[in-house]
């Protein structure tokens, strides 16, 4: 797996967290999420440099994780793709493949970690993608209510992933979401990245419109169903206490 080089978005804020930390660094069984997450990747075995894009409260966040990674600086909250082009400059060249992963995504696992990068490498697609598929959004299900859907189209393939800020109620009530673990091909990335816009609901360069360009262009994804426990994240208190449960129930 030395070919694949992790980024690691950890740049927002998580406004509706009524916090002044920035998201990665709130609290999860005393410890910052993002050192959750940072734990499993070295338990993976992926190989460095592994890249963290900081923006708010970036001196924080880098003492926290410690000097062994390298930092890229978001300037702009301009979105989820326009972070991974942050780290263009710093991995162009030096990677076949590159994984992206989310400091707000604590509960992933090293063998989770692994599955994703041995799938990605043994199909040779451009995009591979961890999916979760639920029974509904209630009780412990409730932090995927924030996730994007997964649309396929009549043959089963993956046609497109929508927000949910742009989804409509149809298309809301879709139970495959998305998690936003990603590898892709390194050279197939910083070419399709020059192509995403801002046409959404948040105005923002989103990392989640790469699939659809890849089935609009008639190229293979990989996905691979992960256990929906490790693709937990949360954007509200609430849905970060049902994390704090989640880890004491697993124990």
């Amino acid at each position: 797996m030395d070919s694949i080089k992790l980024i690691i978005l950890a740049a927002g804020k998580g406004k509706r967290m009524n916090s002044e930390l920035p998201k990665v660094l709130l609290p999860l069984a005393g410890k910052p999420l993002l050192l959750h997450l940072l734990e499993a990747i070295k338990t993976s075995g992926l190989s460095k440099p592994i890249i963290l894009v900081v923006g708010v409260a970036s001196e924080d966040v880098k003492k926290i994780a410690g000097p062994e990674y390298q930092y890229v600086l978001q300037k702009e909250q301009l979105g989820t793709g326009h972070a991974v082009q942050c780290a263009e400059s710093s991995l162009k060249d030096r990677a076949e493949h590159i994984m992206v992963l989310y400091g707000d995504h604590p509960l992933v696992d090293a063998e989770t970690i692994r599955h994703i990068a041995q799938s990605h490498l043994s199909h040779h697609n451009p995009v591979t993608m961890a999916t979760v598929q639920v029974d509904n959004f209630d009780g412990k299900n409730e932090n995927f209510k924030d996730y994007g859907r997964i649309l396929r189209d009549k043959n089963g393939k993956i046609d497109r992933i929508v927000e949910r800020k742009d989804a409509t109620p149809e298309e809301l009530n879709v139970t495959e979401v998305n998690p936003s673990y990603f590898c892709f091909n390194a050279t197939w990335l910083w070419k399709n990245l020059k192509h995403l816009t801002q046409e959404n609901a948040q105005h923002e360069y989103y990392l989640t419109s790469l699939p659809q360009m890849a089935h609009q262009n008639g190229e293979n994804i990989t996905t691979i169903s992960i256990n929906p426990i490790t693709a937990l994240g949360a954007n509200t208190p609430e849905q970060l206490a049902i994390l704090e449960q989640t880890i004491r129930e697993n124990k």
